[in-house]
């Protein structure tokens, strides 16, 4: 990697351990507040700083992008991207000794980068090769590592202090980081990766304004109830239970 992108990451790991200290050490003391998420103020404060930003920026563009760019084009780099994030799905799923799905996204991997020329066109979902989205977060929990406390990171959005370290793995593993050395191209394809997510969530958004009287608490309830099934592979236990224990690092059955 590059000096600049060495320091890059090094500002990113920086501030996710500030904001998990910061957490630590000053928010935990309202006894009233939700157990899975105990800093609840900062969170909120966090979330709108975001909003902002989003509304002003980040949407707009999104915006003018689904708009303006043809749907061939969105369609390409969608599926771009989508191969990038089925290596590192791939490497982690080894991490998480699931050895079917190590080769089914190997085999999608391979497929679309070939055939598929360098991802641009989808090949592998019609052969029934399978995605499977894996990180770093969800090698965690399936090792047993506590989700820890709901925090919401700066520009980033919903985590858990698991999920945030998680993500720096993630970020520092992922072939865009690690393969790609000119930094002007690397930054370019960061922002066009981060456009194209957004474009994906403008439905959703949509819906979200339509029917959540808090966007706050919906969006919070919402991503930890979708990462506790993905931790256990769309089989989570039915009891809340589960979720203690999820966020405390009792013994569960994960799907190991």
């Amino acid at each position: 990697m590059s000096a600049t992108s060495t320091i890059k990451l090094n500002v990113l790991i920086r501030l996710v351990l500030l904001v998990s200290a910061f957490v630590l050490t000053g928010c935990a003391t309202n006894i009233d507040a939700n157990p899975r998420d105990p800093w609840e103020p900062m969170n909120r404060k966090i979330f709108e700083v975001n909003d902002s930003v989003d509304k002003a920026v980040v949407r707009p563009v999104a915006v003018a992008y689904k708009d303006y760019t043809p749907d061939l084009a969105q369609k390409g780099i969608h599926n771009f991207f989508g191969n990038l994030r089925d290596v590192w799905s791939a490497v982690n799923s080894v991490f998480q000794l699931k050895v079917n799905q190590t080769a089914e996204l190997t085999g999608r991997v391979l497929v679309n980068t070939t055939v598929g020329v360098l991802g641009f066109i989808d090949v592998a979902t019609p052969l029934n090769l399978n995605k499977h989205k894996e990180d770093f977060g969800k090698t965690l929990g399936y090792w047993g590592v506590p989700s820890g406390p709901y925090v919401v990171l700066p520009f980033f959005g919903p985590s858990t202090l698991r999920d945030a370290s998680g993500f720096v793995v993630d970020v520092k593993f992922n072939p865009t980081s690690s393969q790609i050395k000119k930094v002007r191209v690397r930054n370019s394809l960061y922002v066009i990766n981060a456009i194209d997510v957004r474009r994906g969530l403008l439905g959703l958004e949509d819906n979200l304004n339509s029917i959540a009287l808090d966007r706050y608490s919906f969006i919070r309830d919402a991503y930890l109830q979708r990462r506790l099934y993905e931790i256990y592979d769309g089989n989570p236990p039915d009891t809340e239970d589960s979720e203690e224990s999820e966020e405390t690092g009792e013994s569960t059955d994960s799907g190991k």
